[in-house]
This record gives C-alpha cells, sequence and structure tokens, in this order.
C-alpha cells in the first residue's frame, strides 16, 4: 500500500508524449505500451484535458480494455486555458469524463498552478468545487500540479490543506537549480505532509541526452544502464513519492523503464554518490549566473523576460537543443506576456539592479543572436 491507501508502483505512465504517426496518435502502440506497463504490475496512468487527443487515446488502450478497478487514471483541469467563465472551467471535467470513459478519476488535479495562472481557480471558487466532485463520487483524491517558487506553493497549501497531494517538477539537475527550486518545492510539500506525485523526472527527455561529461560518470557507474534511468530512480528514491511520471513515447523507452523500475526498492550509496558526482559535473558546465530573483525585471522599463530568457539559453548551453530551447524560451517568455531579448534599449538599469553582476545587455544580444534568428 503506497501513500493515500492506493497500490501504486513507484513508476507512473505520463500520456503527454505519446507515440504518432503522421501527426496522429499511434493508438495500437499505445496499447502495446499499457499491456506491458500492466503486467509488470504498474498501475498509474497521467493524462490531461489539455493533452489532444490524450484522454481520448487511454479511453481506447486502457479504459475500455481493462477493468476500472485495475488502474488508477489521473486527469487534469486547466482553467486558464480559454475560459473565460467558471462554467467554461468546470465544463472540462465532463469533457474529460466523455473523453477517458472512465467513468470517475482516481486522481484529479487543478492544473498548472503558480504565477498568473492560480487566480483563475480562486475566481471561479474550483476549491470548493473540486471538492464538491469528490463527495459526489466522481474523484477519489484531489489535488494541484505546480510551477512557480516554493513561497508560492506555501501560500496555496496555508489555504488549501484539504488538498491531498502535489504534483511538482523533480529532477537531479533541477535540484538545487534557483530557477525551478526542486528541493525547496519538494521541502514545502513534506512540511505540509502531502505526498508528492514526481513530473519531468528526465526534464523532457534532456537528461535522457546530458552533457557528455555526465553521460561518462554514468555509464562508468553502471554501463549497462541507460542514462535516462539514473534521473528516473533518482526521484523515485524520495520519500514521500506516490509515482514518478515518465512521459514514454515509444514501446523501447517503455521497456527500459520496467527493467530498472520493476524491481526498483531504492538507490544505493554508491549510487547516490554517482548522481551527487553528475549534479556537480553540471554545476560546473559555464551558466549565466541567473538565479530568478527578477530585481532587473523590476527596472526594466520595456519588460524583456530577462530571467527567462537566461534560462532558455543555459537550457541551449546544457543540452545542446535548439528546438527545446526556443520552446522554453517562447513559455518562459512570450508565454509570460513579456518582450523579447532583442527589444533592449540598452538603459543599463537592469545591470545596476542584479546583485550577481552580470553583463545583462551583452548576455540578452547573444540570447537574440543564439534564440531569435
Amino acid at each position: 500500500m503506497g501513500y493515500l491507501g492506493e497500490e501504486i508502483g513507484k513508476l507512473g505512465f505520463g500520456l503527454m508524449r505519446l507515440p504518432q504517426q503522421e501527426g496522429v496518435i499511434d493508438v495500437e502502440q499505445v496499447k502495446e505500451m499499457v499491456d506491458l506497463f500492466m503486467e509488470a504490475g504498474f498501475t498509474y496512468f497521467d493524462t490531461a484535458w489539455a493533452y489532444a487527443g490524450s484522454e481520448d487515446a487511454i479511453r481506447q488502450a486502457l479504459v475500455e480494455r481493462y477493468p476500472r478497478e485495475s488502474f488508477q487514471l489521473a486527469t487534469k483541469n486547466a482553467a486558464w486555458i480559454n475560459c473565460k467563465t467558471k462554467e467554461e472551467a468546470y465544463a472540462q471535467f465532463d469533457t474529460s469524463l466523455a473523453q477517458t470513459g472512465a467513468k470517475y478519476f482516481d486522481f484529479y488535479l487543478l492544473h498548472n498552478l503558480g504565477e498568473g495562472r492560480s487566480r483563475y481557480f480562486d475566481d471561479y471558487d474550483m476549491w470548493n468545487w473540486i471538492q464538491e466532485k469528490k463527495k459526489a463520487g466522481l474523484i477519489r483524491h484531489i489535488g494541484f500540479s505546480f510551477h512557480s517558487t516554493p513561497e508560492e506553493l506555501e501560500e496555496i497549501l496555508n489555504a488549501h490543506p484539504e488538498m491531498e497531494f502535489v504534483q511538482l517538477q523533480i529532477n537531479y539537475a533541477d535540484w538545487d537549480n534557483p530557477a525551478v527550486q526542486s528541493r525547496r518545492c519538494y521541502e514545502v510539500a513534506r512540511k505540509h505532509g502531502k505526498p508528492v506525485v514526481i513530473m519531468e523526472p528526465v526534464k523532457g527527455g534532456m537528461l535522457a541526452t546530458p552533457p557528455e561529461s555526465v553521460v561518462k560518470i554514468l555509464k562508468e557507474a553502471e554501463p549497462e544502464r541507460s542514462v535516462a534511468s539514473w534521473a528516473v530512480r533518482f526521484a523515485a528514491g524520495m520519500e514521500g513519492v506516490i509515482t514518478v511520471l515518465s512521459g514514454m513515447s515509444n514501446v523501447e523507452q517503455m521497456k527500459d523503464n520496467l527493467s530498472y523500475m520493476r524491481s526498483f526498492t531504492g538507490l544505493t550509496e554508491g549510487q547516490k554518490e554517482t548522481l551527487r558526482q553528475a549534479q556537480e559535473e553540471l554545476k560546473n558546465i559555464p551558466l549565466i549566473p541567473c538565479t530568478s530573483c527578477n530585481y532587473c525585471a523590476k527596472v526594466c522599463p520595456v519588460q524583456i523576460g530577462i530571467s527567462g530568457s537566461f534560462t532558455a539559453m543555459n537550457y541551449l548551453t546544457l543540452y545542446s537543443d535548439p528546438a527545446r530551447a526556443k520552446h522554453q524560451y517562447g513559455w518562459l517568455v512570450e508565454g509570460h506576456g513579456l518582450k523579447r531579448a532583442d527589444a533592449c534599449i540598452k538603459c543599463g538599469k537592469c545591470e545596476e539592479a542584479c546583485p550577481q553582476h552580470i553583463a545583462i545587455r551583452d548576455t540578452l544580444e547573444k540570447v537574440s543572436e543564439a534564440l531569435l534568428k
């Protein structure tokens, strides 16, 4: 028995990056992945109203093929996406029920709280609404997923102690990253006694292909294991974790995850030391020393997304993946209504405010050259 009285394996099947053929989810391959997952004794599936085609695919691959009591299905409500009224936000739940055919949800999350997104759940009184759905037997466990600061997580948990669990982004690269603060968010959740579902353990696939110096450390320790396996095991070895979601995109990834998670009981001291070495190696890679304090943003007359620009640039430096770095840039800057790096007017006010003494104007030029051309 795991947390919240549910019998759940430490590996969860994240359904955001399902295999596709010609832009359409490959349901037959998803069925094969579901069968392998269930045969190995794992039962937690994580989808969302906002994951295009995912709820429909899991209805076909799982719900219509297995007894309802044999698995746990989680989905999420993104009230901040194109919802102008509370009725539109509430309707996401009915859509999810219809698309999954699940009859009820074992875990239902208010999705992606943090920053300006949190107000929608307050404005639409969704904290009371989700409790009513639980009382009606349509939800077994209520919680939320979160992307923001530990201070804001503290505020939410103080205001809503009724939430049973929290879903957090945790991986060994972000554990002490000042822009993500995985460790501090995890510690806040545990302080409040909330078990954690872990998302992004492989950082969207980036920790499957980390810098070569990190690969060398991990492969020397365990040549037979995949590099990605270290990331999943790092997350699964933590206390208070319900399950670790892996967004698997093909049968090969599923088989790899099952090969080491089927018998996983925790990390040895030697494995923990290897991961500490990997973390130290990541720290040795020269990055923009931005801590996302955003003092620069408070004085920027143009409202440039400075810290978001630097976070995206650091992604590019670490993982040599321009497409993902540009995606991060779009989310962290343009997605937050901020101006691009190439809008800088070179006034220098940001540099006067920066406690890290970053040459912000010059660095924004480098961001523009690398990510905006």
